[in-house]
Parts: structure tokens; C-alpha cells; sequence
């Protein structure tokens, strides 16, 4: 088996563990009275209910702000029919201008062109849903169309184009055209259709109560700082032609 000075090493250290068990054993119930008396943990000591939100409106220039009720809730301001027509109009506007982008794929090969339409395309479609978003929100129709008489306004007289819109006979020319005279065609007739959202715009800012709505406003300035620039790249294109 084992010589004597192992055998009496073994025979110590198995003292020594069956010393340090017995020990462990009646400490064990001191250390967990100790834990129980500890104070409990920072994060369960600070379960209070969260404070209320502080709702605070910014006050005037020179006024100082004011605090509101936590119950208050945020409204949308004024509905202003001039805004409610402009982005029915708008709508109807933009559908057409997308209607022409879809005709470039098949009718040039004016890689330009594919460009800018493709630009004019995404754009405005982009911009159609935010408007159809917006009305909704209002509880506004999406078209100033009557229900099942498309060609007739909510009042009952005839729609009329939106201004720099193509008119039919234009739109029939534009589908029959192909290659450089297609070119030709887009381009003039979308500066005329640019043009016109341009007026659109202006009418808006120019009627009483109109565009004060932020989103509106927003919308409307950047649809007019865009269609500028696009109107400048379709001039120097059509330049380029003559």
C-alpha cells in the first residue's frame, strides 16, 4: 500500500478536511443571518412610481415658457381649405408627371433622360404618399373628384387641369413620339409641368391662412426648391439639342 511518511501525510490532510466541513457547517447559518440583515439593493429600495412628464410649451419671443399639465396633448393646428385644395391638386399634379417618366423606358434611349426621369419618378411618387398621408391624417377625401364621377369636383362643375398640367391632345403626342422627338416633347413638357407646380406653390403662400400648417409648409418649400433645379438641368438638356 503506502510507505509510513506518505501514509501519515494522507491521514492529515483527511483531518484537515473533515475540520474545515465541520467548521463550514456552523458558520453557514451565522453568514446568512448576516446577508438577511443586510440593507437591500439600491434598486430595489427605489421602486416609486416614475414622475409624471413635464410638459412645457416654449414661450413667444421675450415670453417666458409655461408649464402645462401632464394630460396635455398635442393638436394639429388650424385645417385651412386652401391647404386641404393644394394637396388634393398637388396629388393629381405629381400622377401626372409620373405618368410621363413611365413612358421613357420605351419610347427613348437618352440615357440622360432615363436618369432624370427615374429622379422625377421616385421623387414625386415619395412625395405623393406624404401627401395622401397628410390628408388622411386630417380626415380630408384624397381627390377633389366626386365619388364615381371623376371628372366632375366636389361641388359638381368640371375639373379643370392643374396649372402646367398636359393637356389630353399633349399627352396623346408625347405616347405616338420616339427617340429625339420623343426627347424634344418630355422635356418642354415637363419645364411647362414644373412650371406650373411653381404656381401652384406661389398661389398657396400668397392666399390668407394658407401654409402655416409646418409639414405643409416644409413640403411645399422643398417641392419648389427641387423643381427649380430640375427645371435648370431640363433647359440646359434641351439646350444641348438645338
Amino acid at each position: 500500500m503506502f510507505s509510513g511518511p506518505r501514509k501519515a501525510r494522507l491521514l492529515l490532510f483527511g483531518r484537515k478536511r473533515e475540520l474545515l466541513s465541520a467548521n463550514g457547517l456552523a458558520i453557514l447559518p451565522a453568514v446568512l443571518l448576516a446577508a438577511s440583515a443586510l440593507p437591500s439593493s439600491p434598486a430595489r429600495a427605489q421602486q416609486t412610481p416614475p414622475a409624471a412628464p413635464v410638459v412645457v410649451q416654449p414661450g413667444a419671443p421675450g415670453k417666458p415658457s409655461k408649464t402645462l399639465p401632464p394630460s396635455t396633448k398635442a393638436s394639429l393646428p388650424p385645417l385651412s381649405q386652401a391647404d386641404v385644395a393644394f394637396m388634393q391638386g398637388m396629388i393629381m399634379h405629381h400622377a401626372q408627371a409620373v405618368e410621363m417618366t413611365a413612358l421613357i423606358p420605351s419610347h427613348t434611349d437618352n440615357k440622360n433622360l432615363h436618369s432624370l426621369g427615374a429622379r422625377i419618378s421616385s421623387s414625386q411618387s415619395d412625395e405623393m404618399s406624404f401627401m395622401k398621408r397628410w390628408l388622411a391624417a386630417r380626415g380630408q377625401p384624397i381627390s377633389m373628384a366626386m365619388p364615381g364621377m371623376p371628372d366632375m369636383d366636389r361641388s359638381g362643375r368640371p375639373m379643370t387641369l392643374m396649372p402646367g398640367m398636359l393637356t389630353p391632345e399633349q399627352m396623346e403626342a408625347l405616347r405616338k413620339a420616339k427617340g429625339d422627338e420623343f426627347d424634344r416633347l418630355f422635356l418642354t413638357g415637363m419645364i411647362q409641368h414644373h412650371n406650373g407646380a411653381l404656381t401652384m406653390v406661389k398661389d398657396l403662400f400668397d392666399t390668407a391662412g394658407a401654409g402655416q400648417d409646418a409639414d405643409l409648409f416644409n413640403f411645399a418649400t422643398d417641392a419648389d426648391n427641387t423643381q427649380r433645379a430640375e427645371i435648370h438641368i431640363m433647359e440646359t438638356m434641351l439646350e444641348k439639342k438645338h
